[in-house]
């Protein structure tokens, strides 16, 4: 696998020769300064990739697209799209000029990745992100107050969300909202509860069905440009993959995947597999949704969670946690033996969310996002994609 890292760009805490002494070969980044729904132009892809090129002394490139984001208008469904459409379809066409030919997307209604606590303490005394339950309901019910969400919650869940949001401060509330508001990447608008609430009354009444329709007729307009270009499309598991909020999810399941491309089968209809995201559901078998979609990874994000009863789930180390990395790193190999050997390209792959470590713990990275977490990460990957192809050589000698 083409081992890359993430890069949230010039102001980023985490430097190109950083990355470069990860041992990564590949950026993952994105223009995070450009609106949803503009142009990615030529200009400003170029002086990416020269700053990529010049910081790194020619030792990076810029492998993925991450993310190339989907107007919130596109998901509704909501008047004419096709100057929406048209102008991605513009964007990907530059980034294939550039070289860039993989892009991240994903279809998550308003907000993407959704945590309570950034800054968690572990045992030995680095930092981790978690969502937890009851203060993921009491944003819900008493904080964003919106209409019918305690149906959505258990009554024990229901009474540790009280009990948590009548003894917070308005600094915890504050808190609470930041973090649940962190997962918006780059330079994003960020929301108070009070701007919150009308989008979410807005998205919360697009039914799943149609937010599929809307997906499906987005990968119809972009699709047959992508294949022209040699872009492939890799849209990014919901985070969690469940209804958040009351808003709808349509990239949760192995039955959603299947959906999606049997719905839009052109190959440039992929996948990113985030085994942190499919992880965090008891309902998803990582490593048989990678060998049943093997063909369809075009991206892979390797992180790991660990899931407690009530819902609630925090990030593991990379090699600990409920998921069994070795088996997924070796459903990737296989998946990317087979394309090799029919001339197609490597899988970019990037060490997901890192924990905070050493001196690293408490600067203002992006959370989840800190350097030295993230080594720890991309070296454990690399030992075992190491180890699994020593084994495989060995095996194919005996």
């Amino acid at each position: 696998m083409q081992e890359s890292f993430r890069w949230f760009g010039p102001g980023d805490l985490v430097t190109l020769p950083d990355i470069v002494q990860a041992g990564a070969t590949g950026v993952v980044t994105a223009l995070h300064d450009v609106a949803y729904g503009e142009v990615w132009m030529p200009e400003a892809i170029a002086e990416r990739c020269r700053l990529i090129d010049a910081g790194s002394a020619g030792l990076l490139a810029w492998n993925v697209a991450e993310s190339l984001p989907v107007h919130e208008r596109i998901k509704l469904g909501d008047g004419d799209l096709e100057p929406l459409f048209e102008n991605y379809r513009i964007s990907m066409r530059n980034l294939a000029a550039a070289g860039v030919t993989t892009i991240c997307y994903n279809f998550m209604p308003l907000l993407d990745w959704i945590r309570t606590d950034l800054a968690v303490v572990l045992p030995g005394g680095g930092r981790t992100v978690r969502f937890a339950i009851e203060k993921h309901a009491a944003f819900d019910c008493f904080m964003l107050q919106r209409p019918g969400a305690e149906a959505d919650y258990s009554d024990d869940v229901l009474t540790r969300a009280r009990a948590w949001h009548d003894a917070s401060t308005e600094a915890d509330r504050d808190r609470l909202l930041s973090s649940i508001m962190a997962g918006l990447p780059g330079a994003y608008e960020r929301y108070s509860v009070e701007r919150l609430r009308p989008l979410i009354a807005r998205f919360g009444a697009v039914e799943p069905g149609q937010l599929r329709t809307n997906l499906v007729r987005f990968l119809d307009a972009v699709c047959p440009t992508a294949e022209a270009c040699g872009i492939s499309l890799a849209i990014h598991p919901d985070d969690p993959p469940r209804p958040v909020f009351g808003l709808p999810r349509v990239v949760s399941t192995e039955a959603d995947f299947a959906d999606i491309f049997e719905r839009v089968p052109s190959p440039a209809n992929g996948l990113t597999l985030c085994s942190g995201s499919l992880g965090s559901s008891p309902d998803n078998d990582v490593v048989a949704i990678a060998r049943r979609f093997a063909g369809r990874i075009h991206f892979a994000h390797l992180r790991n969670v660990a899931k407690e009863p009530d819902g609630s789930f925090q990030e593991a180390a990379h090699l600990g946690g409920d998921t069994d990395m070795v088996a997924v790193t070796a459903a990737l190999l296989d998946a990317e033996a087979k394309r090799l050997a029919t001339g197609g390209r490597a899988i970019p792959m990037r060490p997901d969310h890192g924990h905070e470590l050493l001196g690293d713990i408490g600067r203002p990275f992006h959370p989840g996002y800190s350097m030295i977490g993230r080594l720890k990460g991309l070296a454990e990957l690399r030992g075992v994609a190491a180890a699994l192809s020593w084994r495989d050589g060995q095996h194919g000698q005996g």
